[in-house]
This record gives C-alpha cells, structure tokens and sequence, in this order.
C-alpha cells in the first residue's frame, strides 16, 4: 500500500492555463524521493495540493489512507503530520532558534515542549544557537532551525520546497548530507523538490522529473541516465551532441574519446578550465559546435581533434 498517494490530479488557476494535468504519483513510506523540474513546472503548487493548503481541481490526495483535503474542504487547512518546508525559511526575526522551533508546540504540555525541543537542538546540531536570532545564523543555520520547526510536530511526511536555492555550494553539499542521514535515521519521508539536479542526486536515489505538471519519467537516478525516455530527460544530465548524419540521436560529451588522428574531425575553437576536465567546443566539418571533455587538458583553440564513441553509447529517440 502506497504511503503518499496522488491519483488524478488537475490544478488551474485563473486564466485557465493548466499547472498539473492528470498528475498521480506513489510513494513508498521512509523514503526520500527527488522531484525535479524547470520554474513553472508545478512542483511548488504540487507541494502546496500536498500538504493541504491549496486546492486541488479535482483529483485525490491521501496519506496513509487518509484524505488530505485543501482549504475549502478544511477548516483550519494543513496537517500536523505533513511539514512544508519553504526555500524562504519564514522564520519569525524577532524569536530565538528555541522560540522558532516550539512555536508550533504552544498548545502542547510544557513537560513535551521541553523535551522536544532539546531533541531537535542535539539533532541538528543547534544548542550552541538555541538563543541566538535568526539575523545572528548563516543560511544554512537558519534552513537547520526552519526544519527543526517542521520536525516539531513529529511529522510522518517532510516536503522540501527549493530549501537550498539562497546558500552556496559548500553550505549546500554539508547541509545535504547531514539531512539525509537525518531523514533515513528517523524513517521519515521526503518529497524534495529542486531545480538542480546535483541537488536532487545527493539527496536521493530516486527521481521524478516532471515537466509542464506532468511527470514525463520517474525511477533510480542510474536507470534514467542510461535509458532517458526523452530529450529533456536526458539533457538535464548533460550537454548532448547530434551525430552527423543520423535522425535524433547523440553522444555525451564524457562518452566520445579524443585522437590526435584518426576519427571524426573537429576544430577546437574554445576552451574552458573545470575542475576535473578542459571543456572544449569543436566545430564539426558540417558547421555545428559540440561539447567534448579533455581530461588530459592536452588541446588548445585551434588544434583539430578526431572524436571516437563506442557503439551502443548513443542515445536515440
């Protein structure tokens, strides 16, 4: 039995253009799951229809066999056990890491606040800040307390709404990891949606990509990458190069070999230094510019390079 279960769903808004369109999607429980797609795409009003409080066209929504119903069907709309945690943080500026994170706790004995609270702090690493605002905390600091808020209320279901967008790259990769081995340790699911796919692999295994409200593929990261249903699929990887002379197919950059003499001619007419490769652009004999990696960093602008793949790396529609 599915833990999340989104069956049918459609969602407009005023002017009648469709943001999801018959969406449905499974998910099992304590699993964290990886929703990426381009801005418009519907992954935040998906969020929203989630955790109850936007409404949904039509459609059904339930948690572990119950309805999750949006604010025209609910009184007071969302769910304790389903936590929407925003890319903004929406921390309270005047409260302390302590304040912000019992603050959903209000109605509950004193005894448990206390308790819960020093659980979330020793969890994420936060009891040398628990005085401290949130002015006084770097990004990923404030992003730790803004999901310790969430964590308050014991959820069953964490949902990620672009939580790393504002911090930088060091920030973002320790911040990753250390919540996902906090996910996977208290067996909570997660539905993290992003638009960087870098983001998406560290967090999870398991990927959905959805485009225009639609998932056009789902499943292990690894499967996808080598069987991409789709262009789009496949170019949220990489970079893809058209073969001459062939009908939609191409060939990844990290797949072509580089020859000083024999094989597909090429010019390099740029090149640019990353971290574990030149990447160069060639100019084919028929004029089009691809991407190949030179991680011998021997070409400079202006050497001809011949290109080799090995047959069954290309990838075809």
């Amino acid at each position: 039995m599915s833990f999340l279960l989104i069956k049918n769903v459609d969602k407009s808004y005023e002017k009648g253009k469709p943001v999801l369109k018959d969406f449905s999607l499974e998910l099992t429980k304590g699993k964290i799951t990886s929703l990426i797609g381009e801005s418009g795409s519907g992954k935040s009003t998906l969020l929203r229809i989630i955790a109850g409080t936007e409404n949904k066209d039509s459609g059904v929504v339930s948690l572990a066999g119950e309805n999750i119903l949006g604010p025209k069907e609910k009184l007071v709309p969302g769910y304790d056990e389903i936590q929407l945690v925003y890319q903004d943080y929406k921390l309270f500026p005047n409260s302390t890491v302590s304040e912000n994170i019992q603050r959903p706790l209000l109605q509950y004995d004193k005894e448990y606040r206390f308790q819960r609270l020093e659980s979330i702090l020793t969890l994420l690493g936060l009891q040398p800040f628990r005085d401290k605002l949130p002015k006084e905390l770097s990004g990923g600091q404030q992003q730790k307390v803004a999901i310790g808020r969430a964590l308050s209320l014991e959820p069953s279901l964490i949902l990620l709404d672009e939580p790393f967008s504002s911090l930088d790259t060091i920030q973002r990769r320790e911040l990753i990891y250390e919540l996902k081995t906090m996910f996977q340790k208290l067996n909570i699911t997660v539905l993290f949606v992003t638009h960087d796919l870098d983001d998406a692999l560290q967090m999870s295994d398991s990927l959905i990509i959805i485009r225009k409200g639609k998932i056009v593929q789902s499943g292990d990261v690894e499967s996808i990458f080598l069987k991409p249903k789709n262009l789009y699929s496949a170019k949220l990887f990489s970079h893809l190069n058209a073969i001459p002379e062939t009908k939609n197919s191409y060939i990844r950059p990290s797949d072509v070999s580089l020859y000083k003499s024999s094989g597909l001619k090429t010019k390099v007419v740029d090149k640019q230094y990353l971290i574990h490769y030149n990447q160069l652009t060639v100019e084919l004999a028929n004029g089009h510019l691809w991407q190949i990696e030179d991680k011998k960093r021997f070409f400079e602008v202006g050497d001809q390079v011949f290109l080799k793949w090995e047959k069954g790396n290309e990838i075809s529609f």
